[in-house]
C-alpha cells in the first residue's frame, strides 16, 4: 500500500505542489481578511454625551437684538452614525438639556430734579433690550405754573437669571479626517426652549424655538472615548408669537465627553 502511495505522488507532483502552496496562502489570506474588516478610522456607530455649554454675552450676531445676555446649560447628547467614507462620517445627532439658565440684564434709572428743588430717584426695572447707557435730560410746566428740569441716566444693574429646559431633537454632526485621532468637526441642531419666564424681554414669551451651527475639534483617547470642543452660533426666539420678539444671539462654547461603541 505504502508503495502505491508513494507511486501515486511521484505522477502527481504538479498537484500535490499546488495543494502544499494553497494551504500555505490560507492563513495569509485569513489574516488579510482581518486586517480589511478592522475600522480604518475613529468612530462609533452609537455614541453618547455628557456636554455641558456658556456663553457670557450676546449682541447683534445675525438675527438677534437682545444684548448682554448669559446662557448656561447642561445636559446630554446621542448620536448615530448614518454614512461614513474615509474623508468625512455623518452623523445623526440629538441634544437633551434638562437644565438651562439664561441671564437677563436688569435696568435702573437714576432721576436727578434739579428744580424747583434738588432731589434724587432711583427707579429699578425688568429687563431691557440694550445696555447702552442712555442720558437724557427733562423740563416741563405743571397746571400749577411750577418748572420741572433735571436729568435722567438710564443703564444695566444686576442681572435676573431664569430656569428652563430646551431640547433639540433635530441635528446632522459632520467630522473630518476620521482616521486621525484629533478631527476637525461641524454640527447643526433645531430645537426649543421653554423657560419659567418669559426671556429675553418681560413680553416676550416662555416658549422659545432654538437652532445653533459651528465647528469643533473631537479629541478621541481611544477607539471609543473621546472630548469635544466646539464653537456654535446659538439662536433663541418666539418666532413673533409674543408682544415682543427682540431675539438672542449667543457665541456658545461647549464642552462634552462622549463615548460608546
Amino acid at each position: 500500500m505504502r508503495s502505491q502511495s508513494l507511486r501515486y505522488l511521484q505522477r502527481n507532483r504538479g498537484l500535490v505542489g499546488f495543494l502544499v502552496l494553497l494551504t500555505s496562502t490560507v492563513p495569509w489570506v485569513r489574516a488579510g481578511a482581518q486586517a480589511t474588516s478592522e475600522r480604518p478610522y475613529y468612530d462609533r456607530v452609537n455614541s453618547f454625551g455628557i456636554i455641558s455649554a456658556y456663553s457670557p454675552d450676546s449682541s447683534h450676531i445675525i438675527l438677534g437684538v437682545a444684548e448682554n445676555r448669559k446662557l448656561w446649560s447642561f445636559g446630554v447628547s446621542y448620536s448615530r452614525r448614518l454614512w461614513a467614507s474615509p474623508r468625512a462620517i455623518w452623523h445623526y445627532d440629538g441634544e437633551l438639556l434638562p437644565f438651562a439658565l439664561e441671564g437677563d440684564p436688569l435696568t435702573r434709572e437714576i432721576i436727578h430734579q434739579t428744580s424747583p428743588k434738588v432731589v434724587t430717584t432711583v427707579l429699578d426695572g425688568g429687563p431691557g433690550v440694550s445696555c447702552a447707557p442712555v442720558t437724557g435730560s427733562f423740563a416741563f410746566t405743571d397746571p400749577n405754573g411750577v418748572v420741572y428740569s433735571g436729568t435722567v441716566d438710564a443703564f444695566c444693574h444686576g442681572r435676573q437669571w431664569t430656569f428652563g429646559q430646551a431640547v433639540s431633537p433635530l441635528g446632522l454632526q459632520w467630522n473630518f479626517l476620521p482616521h486621525r485621532k484629533i478631527q476637525p468637526l461641524f454640527t447643526a441642531h433645531v430645537g426649543y426652549m421653554y423657560s419659567t419666564k418669559p426671556i429675553p424681554v418681560s413680553f416676550a414669551g416662555s416658549f422659545n424655538f432654538t437652532f445653533d451651527f459651528g465647528p469643533g475639534i473631537e479629541f478621541y483617547r481611544t477607539a471609543t472615548r473621546s472630548f469635544r470642543a466646539e464653537y456654535r452660533y446659538h439662536h433663541i426666539s418666539n418666532h413673533n408669537s409674543a408682544s415682543e420678539n427682540p431675539g438672542i444671539d449667543n457665541g456658545l462654547f461647549q464642552l462634552a465627553f462622549v463615548f460608546g461603541r
